[in-house]
């Protein structure tokens, strides 16, 4: 680099790995409960949902707002379950989904490019503070100036 010159990117980024976050929101406090894992696969979303079980009280129903995850493993584990309620979004809305604002959030705050994927895990770790202070995510507008937006 130069004085005065802009730094220069390449349209390539290369990964250090992945890892997979399942996170559930309780939008009455903005409360998460997330589950890390190596892989992205139903037998991980299985234990995501068995976590789940265990830390949201037992008289309380849960739904599930997902885009995908409908397999043989999960449609078996569901009726067993009977408080848990999936709810599949559309192709495209996914600001229909909670939940996605805040992984938005915590990508813009907590994380960024990483050299590891223990790096990331670690900055997602982190991020567990955001549960000290809860915050729910208030809509700013009706669902009726939504849609009519959405119409136009």
């Amino acid at each position: 680099m130069m004085p005065g010159v802009p730094e220069r990117a390449t349209h390539d980024h290369v990964r250090a790995g992945t890892t997979t976050l399942f996170a559930a929101l309780e939008v009455a406090t903005g409360t998460v409960i997330g589950s890390l894992h190596r892989r992205h696969r139903a037998e991980e979303f299985k234990k995501f949902l068995i976590e789940l079980d265990k830390q949201v009280p037992a008289d309380l129903d849960v739904h599930l707002i997902r885009d995908n995850y409908a397999t043989p493993a999960i449609k078996k584990w569901l009726p067993v379950h009977p408080r848990f309620h999936l709810h599949f979004t559309p192709t495209g809305p996914s600001w229909l989904n909670l939940v996605e604002r805040w992984f938005a959030e915590l990508a813009n705050k907590q994380i960024r490019l990483h050299r590891s994927v223990q790096a990331l895990e670690i900055d997602i770790r982190n991020c567990a503070a955001w549960n000290t202070d809860p915050k729910p995510y208030l809509w700013t507008k009706t669902a009726d100036e939504i849609l009519e937006r959405l119409a136009s």
